[in-house]
């Protein structure tokens, strides 16, 4: 009973599916190494946003010789730097679509994270709920076991009375062996969740509570969804990744400068000083066309646009496959809802014939065996509806994984 009241208060007290932040359910390692996945995806897209900018190239070259001594009493020391710059102004919307490009990347790799660490979290939330569902478990299974107990008693008294031979007796102890050893499984699953749960959480799993999940809407499951907007953010790349790829080929004009300076020296020839020639430098800018002849660029485009048209055909298919997991999810709902009733009315026939038991048993009619076996049935359907609630909640974590910056 004192285990009973236990979980009793334990699942009256479950967190409500609003205004909870679900990033505590993984651990701190587990979120900075996501942070560093973020951080990094916006680095890439600013690089990726900026590699139209071409680099400026400086040069810088000092060199030695004695062409006119071969004494080595003269030495002629050269010195060149240069200053170049080629760069792209104009590429038919290449450098537009290209920015365009970065940025639908950067989408799709935020989303892309967000799916995993959404499916973490939905693992550690998953593994708590199924540590709090197998500890009624081997609640319900501790009511059997007494209840096996309560028959085997029976049976021995019928036995030793001379109403039952022997087979009926070792039936109800094979009977109670088998839930024993039940137990015994189940307290190692429970092992094992735990382990799993500590792995990927700093949460303390006896005092952390499980969300209240509620079913969303149709509606809201599809316009919040994680891996739709997926799907869509790598179409606007696909798109734009076959504007760059036309571009490539179509004619670019380009700004070019450049600076150069250089400097002779001669201080000796034949014996003779000559003084230092004068330094040099000048200075050029222009414009450059460029065009690409490439024997397989129309493959090359061709190959872009079939990825994206592909992309739109995948977002229509994700729908679809979204949708089946909807209507799967809410007849799952459906179907524990049935057991949860049928549960509320075993309930209600176990206390009424609980109450006449022990009426009966004041009267003489019944024992303190009949009494403790039909408390303990009543007890195992209370604790039934509760793991049938656990059940709906796992489902509905499949919905909530899905979901964008769901509140919990």
């Amino acid at each position: 009973m004192k285990h009973f009241l236990l979980y009793s208060l334990l699942f009256s007290s479950l967190l409500r599916a609003e205004h909870v932040d679900l990033d505590p359910y993984i651990s701190n390692l587990k979120q900075k190494e996501f942070s560093y996945d973020y951080e990094k995806s916006l680095l890439e897209k600013k690089k990726l946003r900026d590699s139209w900018i071409q680099p400026i190239k400086l040069r810088y070259s000092i060199s030695k010789s004695n062409p006119y001594n071969e004494g080595g009493a003269g030495v002629q020391m050269v010195q060149n730097s240069a200053i170049a710059l080629d760069q792209p102004i104009f590429k038919f919307g290449g450098i537009y679509y290209g920015i365009k490009f970065s940025e639908a990347s950067y989408l799709y790799n935020k989303y892309s994270i967000d799916v995993s660490k959404r499916k973490m979290i939905k693992d550690a939330i998953s593994l708590l709920m199924q540590i709090k569902q197998t500890h009624l478990t081997i609640l319900k299974q501790e009511l059997q076991i007494d209840n096996s107990r309560i028959n085997l008693e029976q049976k021995k008294e019928q036995y030793l009375n001379g109403q039952l031979d022997s087979g009926f007796l070792n039936n109800a102890i094979i009977k109670k062996n088998r839930v024993t050893q039940t137990l015994y499984d189940l307290q190692t699953s429970q092992e094992r969740l735990i382990s799993k749960f500590g792995a990927i959480s700093d949460l303390n799993y006896k005092e952390a509570k499980i969300p209240n999940l509620l079913l969303v809407s149709k509606k809201e499951f599809l316009e919040k969804n994680i891996d739709i907007k997926q799907v869509q953010s790598e179409e606007k790349r696909n798109l734009y990744n076959k504007n760059v790829t036309v571009a490539k080929y179509l004619p670019s004009i380009n700004l070019t400068a450049g600076y150069s300076w250089d400097k002779l020296e001669n201080p000796s020839f034949s014996g003779v000083s000559f003084p230092s020639p004068p330094e040099t430098s000048y200075y050029n800018y222009g414009l450059k066309a460029n065009i690409s002849l490439d024997f397989n660029s129309f493959r090359d485009i061709e190959s872009a646009q079939v990825d994206y048209l592909k992309s739109v055909v995948v977002i229509d298919d994700k729908k679809r496959e979204l949708l089946a997991l909807y209507e799967q999810v809410s007849q799952n709902l459906k179907n524990f809802d049935k057991k949860i009733h049928l549960s509320i009315e075993n309930e209600s026939l176990y206390t009424k014939l609980l109450d006449e038991t022990k009426q009966l048993f004041k009267a003489g009619y019944k024992t303190q065996y009949d009494v403790r076996n039909l408390s303990n049935s009543v007890k195992i359907e209370k604790v039934d509806q509760k793991i049938f609630e656990i059940d709906k909640q796992l489902e509905l974590l499949n919905l909530y994984e899905k979901l964008v910056n769901a509140e919990v």
